[in-house]
Formats: structure tokens, C-alpha cells, sequence
């Protein structure tokens, strides 16, 4: 069985790219392609991927407005934002609206696949040196989210710890042997952090718990 992956991006050669790297394994088989945002929904509405590949600033509807729209379907559909290092504000919006990661659109084919597997498997793996452009910009200025509410998140000790080495790019099997339990119980944890910020993945909880002041660099 292959996953379906869906690319969306306004710039050819970066679709081209991403699917011949794509088209070297026999674990993903790219069903289509899309320019912007609108062809996106109705593709997706037909084809119903396994994941998404989505760029954020395109003509006509942008790859945000698209993730709003699928937001508000409530699809499940895992999307990974396709990003270059100028679009930091539009990467967080992205994320506080559910993202399941990002990747920048020069990443490796190795990085490429691994960031495909997390979001399949719902676990999202984040890259270390955009975690880093989410403080960076948190710093520079503050941003807005959908989720975002006003009363003080209370997290224990060991949510914070959990937190904090989410951002930081760990994945659950690490976090487990570093602070010597299980991985259920680490996703355990990751279930109660979810539920304290009102979202559904890493990457949300992340882009919020910084934009709160909940983990630091």
C-alpha cells in the first residue's frame, strides 16, 4: 500500500522537486499537484490524500486560507507546511491553525521522508532550526491564534519538562529514555498538554506554549 500525498505549491520546479524525490521510494505516490489554495479543497474533496504538502503564500487563495477551510471541515488530514526562511509569521499562523509540522523547501530527502512518516503516524517530528525561528520571531514580536485563550495554563513539572524537550525536537522514545519512562506514559502526558492548550498536535503546542511564555530557548 502506498500514501497518497497531495504537493501544493505555485512554483513548478519546487513541485517537480518534491516529486521526483517522492517518486525514488515505494512507500508514497504523489496522486496530484496544485497552484493555490482553491484547487487544493477540490482535490482534496476527490482524492482525500494521506498528507498534504502545502505552501503558504500563493495567488489567488493562499495555503492559509486553505488550512482555515479544512480547519473548519474538520478535516484529519495531516498537512505539512512547505516553508522558506522569509515566511515566519506565516508559519506560525499555520501551525496555531494545526499544521502537523513544516519542512523548508530545500530539505533533505532523508528530512523530507521523516517528516512525512511523523505526520502519518500523528506524531510530529520538528526540525530543531525553525523551533529556533519561532522563538526568534516571538522575540521580534508577538503573534495571535485561533486557540489562543487568556486565563494562565497550570502544567506539572513533568508536562513542562515534556514540553520544553517537544520544542526542542525530541521525539516521545527519546523523551522516555531521558526521563526514564515509558513511551505511553510520555504520550500520556502529551494527551494532557493538548487538552490544557486547546489543541491537537506538537506543533500547535509548541507555536502557542512560546507565544505564552510557557517554554523559552
Amino acid at each position: 500500500m502506498k500514501y497518497k500525498v497531495l504537493i501544493v505549491d505555485d512554483h513548478f520546479v519546487v513541485r517537480e522537486g518534491l516529486k521526483l524525490i517522492l517518486e525514488t521510494s515505494d512507500t508514497y505516490e504523489v496522486v496530484a499537484e496544485a497552484e493555490e489554495g482553491a484547487m487544493a479543497l477540490n482535490l482534496i474533496e476527490e482524492l482525500q490524500p494521506d498528507v498534504i504538502l502545502m505552501d503558504l503564500n500563493m495567488p489567488k487563495m493562499s495555503g492559509l486560507e486553505a488550512i482555515e477551510r479544512l480547519k473548519e471541515q474538520q478535516s484529519t488530514i495531516p498537512i505539512i507546511i512547505l516553508t522558506t526562511y522569509n515566511e515566519d509569521k506565516l508559519m506560525i499562523r499555520g501551525l496555531s491553525l494545526g499544521a502537523k509540522g513544516y519542512l523548508l523547501k530545500d530539505t533533505s530527502r532523508e528530512n523530507l521522508f521523516r517528516t512525512i512518516e511523523s505526520a502519518i503516524r500523528g506524531e510530529t517530528l520538528l526540525q530543531p532550526e525553525i523551533t529556533s525561528r519561532i522563538f526568534s520571531f516571538k522575540e521580534k514580536q508577538s503573534f495571535s491564534a485561533p486557540s489562543l485563550a487568556s486565563e494562565k495554563v497550570i502544567f506539572t513539572e513533568r508536562e513542562q519538562n515534556i514540553l520544553q524537550a517537544v520544542a526542542e525536537g525530541s521525539t516521545s522514545k527519546k523523551i522516555a529514555l531521558e526521563l526514564g519512562i515509558s513511551e505511553r506514559t510520555v504520550k500520556a502526558h502529551l494527551t494532557n498538554i493538548y487538552t490544557k492548550l486547546g489543541v491537537n498536535s506538537r506543533s500547535q503546542a509548541v507555536a502557542i506554549a512560546v507565544d505564552r511564555g510557557i517554554i523559552h530557548q
